[in-house]
């Protein structure tokens, strides 16, 4: 039976919490399938305002169960965390999250690491959140990280730890000449960590695929966006895992035929985080007042997001790789007042016309918008929840995003909370 993945189709902070946690109503099982806490999921309902960074946007809903997926790196400070701040307002996990036991652990060396390499970087940042979430994958790939599964035996990751720690505390003293990371104290913090999460940890790919199986219904949780991706996205400055569909059929450990629908999430216009090219990036009044209004500052990080106009040029590049059946717009409200909105419908790079983003970061870099000039509107769409009371500029801008995705447009946000959502059919 069916999996609905729901995935970032840009750079990321698309609105993908709030959607989740709109479409969990009707599944079983909400899933991570990538990344770690360097996502924040935002969702805002009748229990409140939450910022999730690696428990799934379904546990607000009693009945479903979420996972975190193998493709996924937890940190379990974080995790333990997250599990504390929702038990404080109301909302247990027991019974209803599974960790998968192949998933990665993202270890304090890790974000010692993480900190130390972009530092040393300078001017060549690249932007990373400092999380650890990228040596943890490096760790994964070159086989010498730690899993979930580790920490219910105790014994054999003592062992583990003294081998990976020796390397690991050789780079930050001689390379970066920092302090070394105390073998004894990671410990310590282990056995706390399989205390805690031993109740958690198990295969989390078996449970999915017997939920599918069964006929059940499962929301595949993208994290990221394909902009990010690290084979598809804007590389260097891109993450360290793939929020693509590809992802999440490896990060969950099911059948690609279990998918049958692909949600592409988009804003009504165009944001990043960090470094990195962004062409339709606006230096001007009006990217300061979408930042203003929308409240453009990241939910992992803080830091003020880059705003631009929409780009149909890397949304239709979005939907050639994704293949989705389904595209949502966000933050449409954004957009209310403003005179005119320009869309992008190509690149032109040394004097020829792109209609698909060129692979090189420094050749992307170079790429200029060719605008298309939109009318605005002044009727408020902020709260609307039925597709016939969209102002008639706000439906014709829509129409027009739908034609450069290259995919039907069947839920609109129009708010932050889940009821303001317009779904003129469902998807699930």
């Amino acid at each position: 039976m069916p999996a609905y993945a729901v995935l970032g189709a840009q750079w990321g902070d698309e609105g993908k919490g709030k959607i989740i946690d709109f479409l969990a109503s009707d599944a079983d099982v909400v899933a991570r399938f990538s990344g770690g806490n360097n996502a924040g999921h935002t969702v805002i309902n009748d229990l409140g305002d939450f910022s999730l960074h690696i428990i799934p946007c379904g546990v607000f809903r009693e009945d479903v169960m979420n996972v975190i997926g193998n493709g996924t790196v937890v940190d379990p400070d974080v995790l333990i965390e997250e599990i504390e701040s929702l038990s404080q307002a109301g909302i247990s996990v027991d019974g209803r999250l599974i960790i998968s036991e192949r998933a990665h652990l993202i270890m304090p060396y890790h974000i010692i690491l993480d900190t130390l390499a972009e530092s040393a970087r300078g001017i060549s940042a690249i932007g990373t959140t400092g999380k650890g979430i990228g040596p943890a994958y490096s760790d994964k790939t070159s086989r010498t990280g730690i899993r979930a599964a580790d920490l219910l035996d105790l014994d054999t990751l003592r062992v583990r730890l003294e081998e990976v720690l020796t390397f690991a505390n050789k780079v930050i003293t001689k390379i970066y000449e920092s302090d070394p990371v105390s073998s004894d104290e990671l410990f310590e913090k282990c056995k706390v960590w399989a205390e805690r999460l031993e109740p958690f940890i198990g295969p989390a790919g078996r449970y999915v695929n017997d939920t599918l199986d069964r006929g059940g219904n499962v929301v595949l949780e993208g994290a990221q966006g394909i902009l990010l991706d690290l084979d598809h996205g804007t590389y260097p400055y891109v993450t360290s895992s793939n929020p693509t569909i590809g992802g999440a059929s490896t990060g969950l450990a099911i059948q690609p035929q279990h998918i049958t629908s692909v949600l592409g999430v988009f804003k009504a216009y165009n944001t990043r985080v960090g470094a990195g090219p962004f062409p339709t990036e606006l230096f001007n009044e009006i990217g300061e007042t979408i930042r203003t209004l929308a409240k453009e500052f990241g939910t992992t990080t803080g830091r003020p997001r880059r705003v631009g106009w929409f780009d149909g040029v890397a949304a239709r590049y979005s939907t050639r790789i994704n293949g989705y059946t389904s595209a949502v717009i966000t933050r449409l409200d954004v957009l209310d007042g403003f005179e005119s909105l320009d869309v992008c419908t190509s690149y032109q790079l040394d004097g020829e016309v792109l209609d698909e983003p060129p692979g090189g970061a420094a050749a992307l870099e170079r790429c200029k918008p060719v605008y298309e000039t939109l009318k605005g509107w002044d009727e408020p769409t902020a709260g609307v929840s039925d597709i016939h009371k969209l102002p008639t500029n706000a439906k014709i801008y829509v129409d027009r995003l739908e034609e450069l995705i290259n995919c039907k447009v069947d839920i609109i946000s129009t708010g932050p909370h889940r009821d303001q959502t317009i779904m003129p059919k469902s998807v699930i």
